[in-house]
């Protein structure tokens, strides 16, 4: 019974203890410098299931000069929320070559759907009105290792 109860106890600290650990933001994924137009961005990569669920969740601040780019295996139709994110993002939708199809405001801690136009491989999460405010659009390209040609 002892035994019982001390794996018992042991179980749910573990289990505290994830539950706690998934309301972390993501901080220590892999970087990149990408480019749009002349701006640089320092841009976290969100390749793996995980990583692209947890996203840019419970994280408080971002500076103005930094992104996740998810990056998918294929192109497909690309639909983003924002469940516990608590920061505003504007959303590109970029394809294989670096072009942005269409970009989606999108307000923090709701589940509406921003979806991608066309099929894409990467989306990129910036600090919203960041897009705006360098003049960068559908149809812009960004530059960078993830857009050169396979």
């Amino acid at each position: 019974m002892k035994q019982t109860a001390i794996t018992l106890l042991a179980w749910f600290l573990v289990q505290c203890s994830l539950v706690q650990a998934q309301n972390l933001p993501q901080m220590d994924l892999p970087r990149i410098k990408i480019s749009a137009g002349m701006h640089l961005i320092d841009t976290q990569l969100a390749s793996t299931d995980q990583q692209r669920a947890t996203g840019l969740m419970f994280r408080k601040d971002m500076p103005q000069s930094e992104g996740m780019l998810f990056i998918f295996e294929q192109a497909t139709l690309q639909c983003f929320w924002m469940k516990n994110t608590l920061l505003p993002l504007t959303a590109a939708f970029v394809t294989d070559d670096g072009t942005i199809v269409n970009l989606a405001d999108m307000k923090p801690q709701t589940t509406d759907s921003h979806c991608s136009n066309q099929p894409v491989r990467f989306v990129l999460e910036m600090n919203q009105g960041w897009f705006a405010k360098k003049g960068i659009k559908a149809g812009s390209k960004l530059g960078g290792e993830p857009f050169k040609t396979r």
